[in-house]
């Protein structure tokens, strides 16, 4: 069992993943994600009475949303920019986060911070799109897009999807505001969707078009504010060996380094161990990767996957 589960008043970085805000095949409707929000909150607001807690989450359907709507308004010249949308839904699910945690714990002051992900101008991800965003169209719409806007576009399953650059995180340039928030007892809601990426120019900071990965951005995060615990959240037990088979199991330790050389799937749990042995390599802190209906076991160490340093 994890020391975790004796301290009292640790600091913890919770990372949720895109099912406290929609299951697979769920349509992106305001009140369903609402809901579940609420549902979230009901299995963290435990553990963010006791501990000093920062949350953050991830934003691609919403990000998908909006950008279709601004793609779609004939009054724009162009549609917002990634930077822009990135802002909106930080503000929009921020919003329902802290509202469910403000009725679930209203003696503890909750606020949501706005971030910008400082990224390297010279980034070669930024020239290399990879990461797919907004929705799925056919491949003559996709053709278009890329002729009006200059957008590059790439099959994706049946269609195609936009693709952008996700490069390196290399700061958060509100974290000390995060960091005395917390001093001074306040739950925050931050870093949605890895923040918005922004760039150093003669003139000061500028949003780009890319999208970092939120996961890398919380265990950053978690050092930066010198976290005693990233937890990772999402709606499975833990890292898997033998996944869709009868064998299949948790993996109730993962040792860092082969955490750090795993080939795990890009979309899904790749980006979440890589993201907890960084956290673990940097710190040497708790780091698990668990279901969030299960969060409090998998702070205490009795369920999920932990990254743990040999010896």
């Amino acid at each position: 069992m994890s020391v975790m589960c004796h301290s009292a008043g640790v600091r913890i970085v919770i990372a949720l993943g895109g099912n406290a805000l929609l299951r697979r095949g769920e349509a992106p409707e305001a009140e369903l994600q609402r809901r579940h929000v609420e549902d979230a909150v009901a299995a963290l607001a435990p553990i963010a009475a006791d501990h000093e807690v920062v949350i953050t989450h991830g934003n691609g359907p919403q990000v998908g949303v909006l950008a279709a709507e601004s793609i779609a308004n004939s009054s724009l010249a162009q549609p917002y920019p990634l930077d822009v949308i990135g802002a909106q839904t930080q503000g929009m699910i921020g919003y329902w986060i802290v509202q469910a945690l403000v009725n679930a714990l209203p003696d503890r002051p909750v606020t949501a911070v706005l971030n910008q992900t400082l990224v390297d101008v010279d980034d070669p991800a930024l020239t290399t799109p990879t990461k797919p965003v907004g929705e799925v169209v056919d491949e003559t719409t996709a053709r278009r897009l890329e002729e009006r806007h200059g957008w590059t576009m790439r099959p994706d399953g049946s269609g195609w999807r936009r693709a952008v650059g996700s490069p390196t995180p290399l700061a958060i340039v509100e974290s000390s505001i995060i960091d005395t928030l917390l001093a001074a007892g306040v739950i925050v809601v931050c870093a949605g969707g890895g923040g918005v990426p922004v760039v150093e120019t003669p003139a000061g900071l500028r949003g780009v078009e890319a999208v970092v990965d939120k996961d890398a951005v919380a265990a950053l995060l978690a050092v930066h504010l010198r976290a005693d615990a990233l937890l990772l959240l999402t709606d499975v037990a833990g890292v898997m060996i033998g996944f869709g088979t009868p064998e299949a199991r948790v993996l109730t330790a993962l040792p860092l380094a082969d955490a750090e050389s795993a080939e795990l799937p890009a979309g899904s749990m790749g980006p979440k161990v890589r993201a907890a042995a960084a956290y673990v390599r940097a710190t040497g802190g708790y780091a698990a990767i668990g279901d969030l209906e299960r969060v409090g076991a998998v702070l205490a160490g009795d369920e999920g996957t932990r990254i743990v340093r040999q010896g």
